[in-house]
């Protein structure tokens, strides 16, 4: 008895060339195990989910625009006398870097739309990480297991603002110079070592000649190095534990409903790639940012007018002109400028409120489950009120950031602006907050209602006895589900004073302020009970039902 086997794959003959290929990659690589076992995962299909997939396609419209544009700059501070095809700016001397930047933008074909779609995928690409941390947020979706990658998130945010400030900065011209040099002053307003640190990044006495070719080499190669290890981190830790999807029937925290990565989820995604390409390049092609030549190369001697930075860099400017202008002598001689270092320690706590709040979190509610079911705003009423809150204090540094546009536009006073946001970046937080629980708050009771008596149809019915009613019409069964299936944690309690044994128990002032903030969190104050199925079946059995 004979027997025949088959002969390995890269012999085969017959095959198409597709197959013969794909035959010897899976050889070497193991390919068609790996795309098996990955390309039939489910991605969830709720709109705000696209938030992160806009930022995804705009980093890579940066790098592939970014690649263009380095091949015709050039990062160096060494001065020449202008004789490119502007012609204003002619025998005026500047910058090899700013000269560059006109020739990118006047002799290089396609170098302007080029230089505009590379600056407004920057501006979305902070955008996108801003609002997709937002809604990363506001959702619950930072719960364990997914605080490390809420981190990644964070340090996304925070290297996709030092790259924006270095490139921005890489053209030279007057703009970009006044950004350096608030750079410098803020540097300098470090203690004891500000000018070491100072002469450290410009090599010299401000402006130097090295700061640009640092800059260069920082935007174009370390910085996106890292914001790329990140991000393939950051959609390794996505695929492994998986996204969060919101309540519906047949949705737990043991599975995920949506559709296939392939071929759905892919088609979906090449899809909406070009358009927001498309997009990019249309407000590119009509909407112009950063003229350069109109403002002219940098002078240490001159500023332009009306100077602001990119927005996501504004509040940190706002912060320095909310703070007065203090300063003191500490022993040793050495002069503390208040006015800076100030709003140096403020501005990376604004961020860190927002970085550590999971585990703030996590410390308050003692919660160890994983959560994989994200979670309606208002089902989280303290939570969204410090979202909001933050947002609040960040809008009135911003304000502060452009007190002089403010003034000018709307005739108002810049001394009474600056004023306002000083004492609004201390009150204003508060009063958001209590506004927005209590508002969190009232559509749980409306909620609790539709549960219980089902929507209003604005019916009007008039009973036998003369007495007028309005027709309630019931809530599906996917609807009541949806609106009842989130958690509503107990409040913590510290506990009897005594233990079993009659021994007094020690608890220490730590726990003490966890039980108080649970408290905050989960009491009557912090949440609105939901309708219970006995609750339900009582008013839908007859009585009082309409």
């Amino acid at each position: 008895m004979s027997t025949t086997t088959n002969p390995p794959k890269e012999t085969r003959s017959g095959a198409p060339a597709g197959e013969k290929v794909a035959d010897w990659a899976d050889g070497r690589l193991g390919v068609y195990t790996v795309a098996k076992s990955n390309m039939r995962k489910i991605f969830p299909d709720h709109w705000s989910f696209l938030l992160g997939e806009i930022c995804l396609y705009a980093f890579v419209i940066l790098l592939l625009t970014g690649v263009y544009l380095t091949l015709f700059f050039v990062p160096s501070m060494a001065e020449i006398e202008y004789e490119g095809s502007y012609i204003p700016m002619q025998g005026v001397l500047m910058s090899e870097a700013y000269a560059s930047t006109l020739n990118i933008s006047f002799d290089v074909r396609g170098g302007l739309l080029m230089r505009e779609i590379h600056h407004w995928s920057a501006l979305l690409f902070v955008v996108g990480i801003f609002f997709h941390m937002m809604r990363v947020f506001f959702t619950g979706a930072f719960r364990k297991p997914r605080e490390i990658n809420w981190l990644f998130g964070f340090a996304l945010l925070v290297l996709a603002i030092l790259t924006g400030l270095t490139g921005y900065s890489l053209p030279d011209d007057l703009l970009s110079g006044v950004g350096i040099r608030f750079m410098e002053g803020a540097i300098l307003s470090v203690p004891v070592v500000g000018t070491w640190l100072q002469m450290l990044v410009f090599g010299g006495e401000f402006p130097g000649s090295l700061i640009i070719p640092r800059f260069f080499v920082a935007h174009v190669l370390l910085l996106p190095g890292l914001m790329l290890g990140l991000l393939v981190a950051h959609l390794l830790l996505v695929v492994y534990h998986k996204h969060t999807h919101f309540a519906g029937p047949g949705r737990t925290n043991d599975n995920v409903v949506g559709m296939p990565l392939f071929p759905v989820y892919m088609a979906k995604a090449g899809g909406f790639f070009f358009l927001v390409f498309g997009v990019i390049a249309m407000i590119a092609a009509t909407t112009s940012i950063n003229p350069v030549w109109v403002l002219g190369p940098y002078r240490p001697d001159q500023i332009s007018t009306n100077a602001q930075p990119d927005w996501y860099l504004g509040f940190s400017e706002g912060l320095v002109r909310m703070m007065p202008g203090w300063e003191m002598v500490i022993p040793g001689g050495y002069t503390l400028n208040l006015g800076l270092l100030v709003p140096l320690i403020v501005f990376p706590l604004v961020f860190a409120v927002i970085a550590l709040y999971p585990f703030f979190e996590g410390w308050v509610t003692k919660d160890k489950r994983e959560h994989h079911i994200a979670e309606r705003p208002r089902n989280a009423p303290t939570r969204t009120a410090f979202g909001v809150a933050w947002l609040s204090w960040y809008f009135v540094a911003l304000v502060a950031g452009g007190n002089d546009i403010w003034a000018i536009h709307f005739d108002l006073s810049i001394n009474a602006i600056t004023w306002w946001t000083r004492i609004s970046f201390f009150v204003l937080p508060v009063v958001v907050f209590i506004i927005t629980r209590r508002i969190c708050l009232g559509l749980q009771r409306r909620d609790r209602e539709k549960v219980l008596h089902g929507r209003e149809t604005g019916i009007i019915k008039r009973l036998p006895h003369g007495e007028f009613i309005e027709v309630h019409e019931p809530l599906s069964a996917e609807k009541r589900y949806a609106l009842t299936a989130h958690d509503q944690p107990q409040p913590a309690e510290i506990g009897p004073p005594v233990d079993e044994n009659g021994v007094p128990r020690k608890v220490g002032v730590v726990e003490k302020l966890r039980v108080r903030i649970n408290r905050g969190y989960y009491g009557p104050s912090g949440q609105i009970p939901k309708p219970t199925a006995e609750e339900y079946r009582e008013i839908t059995s007859g009585h009082g039902h309409h």
